[in-house]
């Protein structure tokens, strides 16, 4: 936590990131400026990134001020032209504000990554964060890129048979994905991807976007592996790793649903071998039926992500083809009424996400449905796009996302909150 709030930062023409002392930070919730409390804010955490947002001007306050200031030109060059910095966070932290800046005309669009208020104090960088999991499974201080390299070639190596491996091997090598470098360094939860297909048309999705928009941040699966691919994978990694998980539904598919049956049969034969550790799907829960014969076929454990609880914004943000959000829910009460852990992969944006008619129509999910957990997941797209394409329309000040948290942990008790897929056994 900071002692007190840190100076505006932004970047100068040659991409440099300065901070300025006549302006304090500021942070964003739907288009509104706000100023940070002290206890809004960690130390930037390890492993994070700065990121220079073109064609948008930095917003901060004046000391003692509670009007918000845009800065329009360097302060230490006048004239210079300078853009707004903001901060994508490492795995495990959720956003409390995002970046504060006015776009200008023609701004490009963003690329799909959270946009984090940033600021500097005391020789450091803070942000407008919390921690939301404990769990150091994807700290970057728990990779060693040497060692991950040379395990990465044995075991492709080992298995230059088995496509799904030699997927992994490029999500690992070429994109970095913490959960692919797990799988390969034999530890946590490892990726099940097995759908090149899906039945929507997210606005943000990662895996897949149409020309001209904003880049996918990876490549999508080509292929659907077999059940023997895919039980390889996941029967070795639950017999040797420490708190094993196996997830089908990752970020470099589409939705795993539509593979319902290969699901099935892989979950049938990795449980003919052996009984341990969880496995876990991420879905959009689109098929509810599909949801049924996978809990019967043994699946422990469902994730599914949910940018809104209201079903304007569901539909406007999924562009689903076939299902609502009444099947969604669907497929949370089929996993709940056998038992089985449900998580809400619920996509945080501030000023969105803590307007209290969402807040209210969570609360009455959850009510209902009676998840275990809400994983705390930033939305990974530029804001004000979501926004608009959502056609989002305030309905109060929001309520900020640390009384946001209070309230839910206060109104239902049993309810957890993190940022990953927890291992059950």
């Amino acid at each position: 936590m900071a002692r007190s709030l840190p100076s505006l930062v932004f970047a100068n023409s040659a991409g440099e990131i300065l901070d300025y002392k006549g302006l304090e930070m500021a942070g964003s919730a739907a288009g509104e400026f706000y100023r940070p409390y002290p206890d809004d804010l960690i130390e930037l955490p390890p492993g994070s990134e700065l990121f220079v947002l073109p064609d948008r001007l930095p917003v901060g306050f004046e000391p003692g001020s509670s009007e918000p200031l845009l800065l329009a030109e360097n302060p230490y060059e006048p004239g210079e032209k300078i853009q707004a910095v903001a901060a994508f966070m490492a795995p495990a932290h959720t956003a409390i504000y995002t970046a504060a800046y006015q776009k200008q005309p023609d701004a490009p669009l963003l690329p799909l990554f959270a946009y984090t208020a940033v600021g500097w104090l005391d020789g450091r960088f803070y942000v407008c964060a919390f921690r939301s999991d404990a769990d150091p499974r994807q700290d970057p201080d728990r990779f060693d890129q040497e060692k991950i390299n040379r395990q990465t070639a044995r075991q492709l190596a080992a298995h230059p048979d088995n496509r799904l491996v030699q997927h992994l091997g490029k999500c690992c090598l070429t994109y970095g994905c913490p959960a692919a470098r797990n799988y390969f360094l034999g530890r946590f939860e490892a990726p099940l991807p097995c759908s090149p297909i899906c039945n929507a048309n997210c606005v943000g999705c990662i895996s897949l976007q149409p020309s001209g928009c904003c880049p996918s941040t990876q490549e999508r699966i080509g292929f659907v592996p077999t059940p023997g691919e895919i039980a390889e994978i996941a029967v070795a990694h639950l017999q040797s790793a420490p708190g094993p998980v196996v997830s089908f539904g990752q970020g470099c598919e589409g939705e795993p649903l539509l593979q319902a049956e290969t699901m099935a049969e892989a979950i049938t034969r990795i449980r003919a071998l052996t009984d341990q550790g969880t496995i876990n799907l991420n879905t959009n829960g689109s098929l509810p039926d599909a949801v049924e014969n996978l809990v019967q076929s043994g699946l422990d454990s469902i994730r599914i992500s949910l940018n809104s609880a209201q079903h304007k914004y569901h539909r406007r943000y999924y562009r689903p083809r076939g299902f609502d959000l009444s099947d969604v829910q669907r497929s949370i009460g089929i996993m709940k009424k056998a038992d089985r852990h449900v998580s809400l992969n619920y996509f945080i944006l501030p000023g969105f996400t803590d307007d209290p008619a969402e807040f209210g129509a969570l609360s009455n999910l959850v009510e209902q449905l009676r998840p275990d957990l809400i994983q705390l997941r930033n939305l990974n797209m530029d804001p004000e796009y979501y926004l608009s394409s959502i056609n989002f329309t305030p309905t109060g000040r929001p309520l900020g996302m640390r009384a946001w948290l209070a309230r839910l942990r206060k109104r239902f008790p049993l309810l957890k909150f993190g940022y990953f897929n927890p291992a059950l056994r």
